[in-house]
């Protein structure tokens, strides 16, 4: 019953770093990385949608974080053209439906914090035309766009140039994605918003009290956009508790959200930290300790897991067509009508 449904709705995952560990490799072992390391995973989690966020590491700011913007733009394309029997890159919500009645997995890029950009905000477009349709503006710290969750305490809201960063986004067709966004500049961006928003990878800060989750308020300032809050996996923003890290606490925070937003308004947003961590390069994992508990997840390190997602939506009861909105159905409508 379980795979059963879970192959049958159509699964999104809005956020999956896995591009961070391909563009690790010569650029002549992308296409066969991926297909022979991320691939089975995508295909045994039963994943129709993946977005690929271009995060920068530490390493290459500031200098360096344009041309590594560029060559992760590249790698994605690269590992598409290579692949193109099983996935496709999208740019709307066309694209996604050819790629999925082929049966191939709809691949859709995303920047994420877009320090390469920094305030030239015409370079957005720049970046639209090479196939970027989602966009955040900050991450943990302070961009020149917007500060990130954990300068919270600033309580600032979007300078200028974060404004105009909004405004040329909705103008291109590109999905504003408030997650990793500073509380007060969430509020700034409800307030601006004209367009629906996504949170990509957030969870509910009434179920855990994070930075990087959201509060009922702005989880309702989304729906009223008519955007999609996507619950992320990782441990840390679950749960204060390791012996509560399971599914059944995703679906918590699923619940939550629905009981505030409505059923329309929730997805997933996985953020696989482990399963990518596994595969890069220092320095940025130098510090991940195998039994660090943000990380551990049994069972759902990497995406062959997600159907342990729709088994406990199953076990809660939810009716089964509200599951097939939670899995991909939301995020899948978001996209094909304001995307691209």
């Amino acid at each position: 019953m379980t795979l059963d449904l879970h192959h049958r709705a159509v699964v999104a995952d809005a956020h999956n770093d896995l591009l961070m560990a391909v563009a690790a490799r010569p650029p002549r072992r992308w296409g066969s990385f991926f297909r022979e390391r991320w691939l089975p995973q995508l295909r045994e989690g039963g994943i129709d949608i993946q977005v690929l966020p271009v995060f920068i590491d530490d390493q290459y700011r500031p200098e360096g974080a344009l041309r590594q913007t560029l060559r992760m733009i590249e790698c994605a394309h690269s590992l598409a053209e290579d692949n193109a029997g099983d996935a496709a890159l999208c740019l709307n919500g066309a694209d996604i439906d050819a790629a999925l009645a082929q049966g191939k997995i709809a691949l859709v890029l995303a920047l994420e914090s877009a320090p390469g950009i920094d305030a030239s905000i015409e370079l957005f477009a720049t970046l639209f035309r090479l196939g970027v349709r989602i966009a955040s503006i900050a991450h943990w710290g302070r961009t020149p766009l917007a500060d990130g969750s954990r300068e919270d305490a600033t309580r600032s809201r979007l300078p200028a140039p974060g404004i105009e960063a909004l405004r040329e986004m909705e103008r291109l067709g590109m999905l504003f994605d408030i997650s990793h966004l500073s509380a007060s500049g969430v509020t700034h961006v409800l307030e601006l918003a004209t367009r629906p928003l996504i949170a990509t990878h957030s969870c509910a800060r009434a179920l855990r009290d994070h930075h990087r989750n959201l509060t009922d308020d702005q989880i309702r300032g989304v729906a009223a956009t008519g955007g999609v809050v996507c619950v992320n996996f990782v441990p840390d923003f679950l749960t204060d508790d390791q012996e509560k890290v399971s599914a059944d606490r995703i679906v918590d925070h699923i619940e939550h959200i629905v009981s505030i937003a409505g059923i329309d308004h929730v997805g997933l947003g996985a953020d696989f930290v482990r399963e990518v961590m596994t595969d890069v390069t220092p320095p940025c994992c130098e510090s991940l300790d195998d039994e660090d508990p943000m990380f551990d997840f049994p069972g759902l390190e990497g995406p062959a897991g997600m159907p342990l997602v729709t088994e406990a939506l199953l076990r809660r009861g939810l009716a089964e067509d509200d599951i097939v909105k939670v899995l991909g159905g939301n995020t899948q409508r978001l996209m094909s009508k304001h995307m691209g």
